[in-house]
């Protein structure tokens, strides 16, 4: 329980950037240092994680800590993904009022952003190449990086949920395409 609660506690506290940025920390630790769960979990988990309510990294640590030591090891990892970074806000809200208007600080934080990228863009080309080699899900890659340009590019407003439920959507259609076709080839 107390390596459990130390992984994750050391990973809140050493991560800038939110969830994204955590992952590519969350899979060296419990995928390839520890083995607690193997790349394809780490793959379900970012996507059941991205599509459940809250944090990404806290619910990836909620669920390392369920499949090591069930409900109490959950809770353990939670709280220690979370309390180092309460802690760190709670300092700076309680004696640093003006915290980002200190000139070292705010350029240690632009110097973060681009870490806080890099780790982002690691954890997705980590996931790339350990993806299966199908055309399916390279289809849906390449639809979904054409989304986000162009939504960017023309500054559409468009909510990630409604981007999250039309792939899901298609996906099911096409699982509800291919069932019957299988079982029509298994026939013959």
């Amino acid at each position: 329980m107390l390596d459990l609660f130390l992984t994750f506690a050391k990973v809140g506290l050493f991560t800038f950037g939110g969830g994204y940025a955590m992952i590519a920390l969350i899979e060296n630790t419990c995928v390839e240092k520890k083995r607690w769960i193997t790349h394809d979990e780490m793959m379900n988990i970012t996507v059941v994680a991205e599509s459940t309510p809250g944090p990404i990294a806290i619910n990836c640590a909620t669920y390392v800590g369920y499949k090591q030591k069930g409900f109490v090891g959950a809770l353990i990892a939670t709280i220690g993904m979370t309390l180092p970074s309460f802690f760190i806000i709670f300092a700076i809200s309680k004696f640093l009022n003006h915290f980002l208007e200190i000139t070292w600080i705010a350029h240690a934080f632009q110097g973060i952003k681009i870490a806080v990228g890099i780790l982002i863009l690691d954890a997705a080309l980590k996931m790339l190449q350990k993806m299966q080699k199908k055309p399916m899900p390279r289809v849906f890659i390449l639809c979904a990086f054409a989304s986000m340009l162009l939504i960017n590019i023309f500054s559409v407003r468009i909510s990630s949920i409604i981007l999250i439920l039309a792939a899901g959507l298609i996906s099911l259609i096409i699982f509800m395409i291919k069932k019957p076709a299988a079982k029509v080839g298994a026939g013959t």
